[in-house]
């Protein structure tokens, strides 16, 4: 390694979008200092980079033009077009490299910020470690693109995602669906695709598009005006805040019934994400709204969990005026949720043209058997033991079938304050058909703060442990249950149920 006092100082130079005057005082100052200044550009020899930073460029100045091998994924090298971008990255940093061990100090110019999706970091991750380094930060090409749209990014708590266009579509849908504000970048031959994940996301109405921010022919509008051919690599599309956007108008609004799982929002999928940021009105049990952020200019509709024909109404209601409703629900919508209380009422004449959808969510089930290993990797039943909408009867009937079929059961509103006998007979029930030693899972609260989940036997299953938090998962003759070395214990049905005897014979 060189002597760090004989060798000259590297710098990252970002110079802003593109328009000359938005450079730093101290990009200027830099570059007027330095011996030698470096530069990306493609085959053709034309560098964005060095024509915004030409009036600082002297005579004397040593030019390296860091030429690209290729700018597509075409190419004929072994290595692919990786490996003709890393052979090129290595042999420029080795020519940089060698400016920097004669003691000259070298800047490498960048558009937008260096470290921001520039080709300025490929240099800086080969030689910072070797040469002082100094990094000059730029205006970035988004917060050109916010000013000129002159319309805020991000405000209050909303969430900024900046995502590359060469992204996967499902991925980008996701990604945009999830998140409040975004910019996408690299556009040119990906726009197609972006503008796909864009309107399946139900954001195409709100984005807009910006070229060439602060360049000459700068162009701005609608994205979903852009023709695709005219869109050059130096664009970006912007979701800007949704805080004070003109309210959109019209005739007929939806409904959309989410499942918001079992605890906070880090069970709840992109697509509910995105639903929840995009509805005019919540509706729902208070204690499922309170665990969905707060955003300004959404109303709030909580009621009690009772009323779930009402709520189904109410919100159809407010779509017949426009209105974009999402009715929430905890776990999933159509697991002994809502889903069905909205489209029992949407299957009513006045309400036939109010388009209604619903967004699975990740069941209490699913979570209670996550958290104590794989119970459910067999054949398993669902089944509430609330007798508030069916018999007791019928529940017993389907409880003695399941049992009786060695299914694994997964049992829903055990217990409240004013049901506490249920477990007892639930329990009485399948000991007619399963072992004493039968393993059952208690989750309670799983995901939230007072998650408990333990393992009992089916012989000792207490009622008085069990209230409306809590579901149990209630293993099959072939569940298991294993010690491991950390002391935990995890419980498992096989995914292979041994042959009856009549089916050997």
């Amino acid at each position: 390694m060189s002597n760090v006092n004989a060798t000259g100082r590297l710098y990252g130079v970002g110079l802003g979008p593109g328009d000359p005057s938005l450079m730093t005082v101290r990009a200027v100052e830099v570059i007027a200092e330095a011996d030698v200044v470096a530069y990306h550009s493609a085959r053709h020899g034309r560098s964005i980079a060095r024509s915004i930073a030409a009036k600082h460029l002297r005579a004397d100045h040593i030019e390296e033009a860091l030429v690209y091998p290729v700018t597509t994924e075409t190419t004929d090298h072994p290595g692919g077009y990786r490996g003709a971008m890393e052979e090129f990255y290595t042999q420029a940093a080795a020519r940089l490299a060698a400016h920097l061990d004669a003691g000259r100090t070298v800047a490498v110019l960048a558009e937008g910020d260096p470290l921001f999706y520039g080709s300025y970091m490929h240099m800086h991750k080969r030689l910072a470690d070797r040469y002082p380094t100094e990094v000059i930060p730029g205006v970035t090409s988004v917060s050109a693109a916010a000013a000129r749209l002159g319309t805020p990014l991000a405000e209050g708590e909303e969430v900024l995602t900046i995502l590359p266009g060469t992204l996967p579509e499902e991925e980008l849908t996701a990604r945009l669906a999830s998140t409040d504000c975004a910019v996408v970048m690299k556009l040119g031959r990906t726009f197609p695709t972006v503008r796909r994940a864009i309107e399946r996301s139900g954001r195409l109405d709100e984005a807009r598009y910006v070229e060439r921010a602060t360049m000459a022919g700068e162009r701005t509008g609608q994205l979903a005006d852009v023709e695709p051919e005219s869109v050059p690599y130096f664009s970006v599309a912007v979701l800007p805040s949704r805080i004070d956007a003109p309210a959109v108008v019209r005739e007929l609004g939806e409904v959309v019934v989410v499942g918001t799982g079992p605890a906070g929002p880090l069970w709840l999928t992109p697509e509910t994400r995105g639903a929840l940021a995009a509805a005019d009105d919540l509706v729902g049990y208070t204690t499922y709204l309170d665990r969905v952020p707060v955003r300004p200019g959404q109303l709030r509709h909580g009621s009690d969990n009772k009323v779930e024909a009402e709520r189904a109404e109410f919100a159809l209601d407010l779509a017949r005026r426009g209105r974009r409703v999402a009715v929430v629900s905890g776990g999933d919508p159509g697991v002994f949720a809502m889903a069905t209380a909205v489209l029992e009422a949407a299957s009513q004449d006045a309400y036939k043209d109010v388009p209604v959808r619903v967004l699975p969510g990740l069941t209490a089930a699913n979570a209670a058997a996550a958290r104590a290993g794989a119970p459910l990797g067999h054949d398993y039943a669902t089944l509430s033991l609330s007798d508030r909408l069916k018999p007791w009867e019928v529940i017993a009937e389907r409880l003695r079938a399941a049992a009786a079929a060695d299914l694994v059961l997964a049992l829903y509103n055990p217990g409240s304050r004013s049901r506490t006998w249920q477990v007892g007979k639930a329990r009485d029930l399948l000991l007619e058909h399963r072992s004493a030693n039968t393993p059952v899972v208690l989750g309670r609260d799983v995901g939230g703060a007072q998650e408990s989940v333990r393992i009992v036997r089916l012989g000792d299953l207490d009622p008085a442990e069990v209230d409306m938090r809590t579901i149990l998962i209630v293993g099959s003759s072939q569940t298991r249950v294993v010690r491991r070395g950390d002391g935990e214990e995890i419980v498992w049905t096989p995914r292979r149920y041994p042959e009856s005897p009549r089916a050997e014979s």
